[in-house]
């Protein structure tokens, strides 16, 4: 009997540590901003966005330069990432009339640490964010984008899926699959899909409450009413062109393109040189008074580019 107790309480132990393993294994690397928008000669005020679980979040408010009410974007990193990852996109974005917030999204920059990181997190964040942003002085609320990368940009469209007061989305390098994207993680590792890698997914799913099938890209495109604008680069490994191009044939009733970019999955060597396209992309859905084209004809010259540049 004391054995049997014993050889429980033993196994009980393990599966502990192999979950404690699990999430420490798949935890996000924080990294705390170093620089700031100063660094490019902009206006800014340091924000702290109330969020889930009373957490937190960090984020710079850039004001438009346009007086009055002016289009605005949330801009959310990746895993591991922080607002200054996404600083870069600042200057241009800014000087062609948007305010910007840049958020951290929680266990990472500087706002408050939670339990853990998920997708569907940072999803909650982007949403707490936007709400924030809708009220404040200098924004016209009706007129809210997106930019996200990465996971930032899979919770993009995610809550995209679920709201219908976004007017686009800029996702790069977003992932079609949580589920592939862990498996190709899990290969780097060289741990077995079976019976290791089967399990991770699966406790995974468990931890942050969600199937990865409900909250696929490939699947939550569909449900976006807002036009979608898809950034890739073409060399990125992390995530394949393949999967840009499965998200943008399951675009839902929104207009969109495909850009592809010549770069990796954290560095768009050539982004700057290709940045009007996305400006002109968000001021078609954002200032529709200077939308002389329409979206669809835009998304379609853009997809005709694209293949002809591959």
């Amino acid at each position: 009997m004391l054995t049997s107790v014993l050889l429980l309480a033993g196994m009980a132990l393990a599966v502990a540590g192999f979950h404690g393993l699990i999430r420490w294994s798949l935890r996000a690397p924080r990294l705390i901003e170093r620089e700031t928008p100063e660094k490019f000669g902009l206006a800014f005020e340091e924000v702290h966005i109330p969020g889930a679980n009373g957490k937190l979040l960090f984020g710079w408010l850039i004001p438009s330069v346009v007086a009055e009410s002016a289009p605005a974007l949330v801009v959310l990193h990746g895993w591991g990432g922080n607002v200054e990852t996404m600083l870069p996109l600042a200057p241009p974005l800014h000087r062609a009339g948007f305010a910007l917030l840049l958020i951290d999204a929680r266990n990472h920059g500087k706002s408050d640490a939670d339990t853990f990181s998920s997708l569907p997190r940072f999803a909650e964040d982007l949403d707490h964010a936007l709400d924030c942003l809708q009220a404040r002085r200098g924004v016209k609320p009706v007129r809210l984008g997106v930019v996200g990368h990465s996971v930032g940009a899979a919770a993009a469209l995610l809550a995209a899926s679920r709201r219908r007061d976004l007017a686009a989305v800029v996702s790069i390098a977003a992932f079609a699959h949580p589920a592939g994207m862990m498996r190709r993680l899990l290969k780097a590792w060289h741990i077995p899909y079976l019976p290791f890698g089967w399990y991770v997914l699966g406790y995974v799913q468990r931890v942050i409450g969600y199937r990865f099938e409900d909250i696929a890209p490939l699947n939550t495109i569909a449900h976006v009413r807002c036009p979608v604008l898809l950034v890739q680069g073409t060399e990125d490994v992390t995530v394949p062109m393949a999967e840009a191009e499965l998200l943008h044939t399951r675009r839902g009733s929104g207009t969109g393109g495909l850009l592809l970019v010549k770069g990796s999955h954290d560095s768009y060597d050539e982004l700057d040189k290709q940045i009007g396209d996305v400006i002109d992309f968000l001021d078609a859905a954002l200032k529709p008074e200077n939308q002389a084209d329409s979206l669809t004809n835009r998304a379609s010259g853009e997809h005709a580019r694209i293949r002809s540049s591959r």
